[in-house]
């Protein structure tokens, strides 16, 4: 079968030449778009049966790659999301394709004409000042482990980090005991490979300093009980175990982005500034930010109602009214 057919090297070209030299895409997008096509050609492969080897470019129709897209929201149980995230990979792929080889333009313009389906983004979840607070008392700072444990917890609620940014921070990413003009800083490592820098607070610098003690610049900051770094997994089976024994959290699913969430729902609610946020988070976008603000905008919005009732209802009793006063000043 002539190599301008079948689908192989196009696929090779693709994922080893354009998305990495031409392209430049992050390490995570260029992942993202290989496992896109680790589910994609098992399936066409199967539907067909025929060897992945021997699939011609025009073996992917857009029937296969709707029906593709419907297997990962029914059988693997994928939100909208992520199939309309497989669908970018898939569009992008034949965009290559089309522009590189006139014979194929007609096939890219049938696959780029599958629609996204439409997802409602998912509702923010944070956690108050107090839920914060009992999640970081669950390690036992008597231990080595436990200590380490709270310094990671410790340091998300900080920073807003990424889990990423927190598996990835190394001992040279920290510029704490007063080496920057007074002022402890970390150095993250984002997305799209941008870096950026978030002020620590002294209680952080602390147990950062004690946790990097005798290590040399290259390692990890945050390691395991058994010395290895971090990974993703691990960070969040313990958010969800430390959740765990907390009542008011047993049953809900605290994840690493909850905690990024608290961070930012914080910063608003002590009044910084919007921009301020965005900077400290690493958002590429104000709008990203900006459902912080709407967050904001909600709980003040609802304690004005909470005040329009009492003074309708003027029966309250003196603990409700204490506790009204407590939330306002909360605010």
């Amino acid at each position: 079968m002539p190599e301008q057919v079948t689908l192989g090297p196009w696929l090779r070209r693709f994922l080893c030449e354009f998305i990495v030299t031409e392209r430049n895409l992050a390490r995570n997008t260029r992942k993202s778009y290989r496992d896109t096509f680790s589910l994609l050609l098992p399936f066409v492969s199967r539907k067909l049966r025929k060897p992945v080897d021997r699939l011609a470019v025009r073996d992917l129709t857009s029937r296969l790659v709707l029906q593709f897209l419907a297997h990962l929201e029914e059988d693997r149980g994928c939100s909208a999301r992520t199939r309309n995230q497989r669908l970018s990979a898939i569009r992008a792929f034949a965009r290559f394709i089309g522009s590189r080889d006139p014979a194929h333009v007609e096939w890219c313009g049938h696959i780029r004409a599958i629609e996204s389906k439409k997802s409602m983004p998912p509702p923010v979840g944070w956690l108050t000042r107090a839920e914060v607070e009992a999640m970081l008392a669950v390690p036992d700072r008597k231990t080595k482990r436990g200590r380490s444990e709270y310094a990671l917890l410790l340091f998300l609620y900080n920073a807003g980090a990424r889990v990423s940014e927190a598996t990835q921070l190394r001992v040279r990413d920290l510029q704490i005991g007063g080496g920057n003009g007074g002022h402890d800083i970390a150095a993250l490592h984002g997305k799209g490979g941008k870096t950026r820098q978030c002020p620590l607070w002294p209680e952080t610098e602390r147990v950062l300093a004690d946790e990097v003690l005798y290590r040399s610049v290259d390692d990890a900051v945050f390691v395991s009980r058994l010395g290895t770094p971090f990974t993703r997994f691990g960070v969040y089976r313990l958010i969800g175990r430390c959740a765990a024994r907390v009542p008011k959290l047993a049953e809900r699913a605290i994840t690493p982005h909850v905690i990024r969430h608290t961070t930012a729902c914080h910063l608003v609610l002590a009044g910084v500034d919007i921009n301020t946020i965005r900077a400290w988070l690493g958002h590429v976008s104000i709008s990203t930010t900006n459902i912080y603000a709407e967050i904001d905008l909600t709980l003040k919005a609802n304690a004005v109602a909470l005040c329009e009732v009492g003074q309708a209802h003027p029966a309250r009793s003196w603990k409700e009214d204490k506790d009204l006063m407590a939330f306002l000043k909360s605010l």
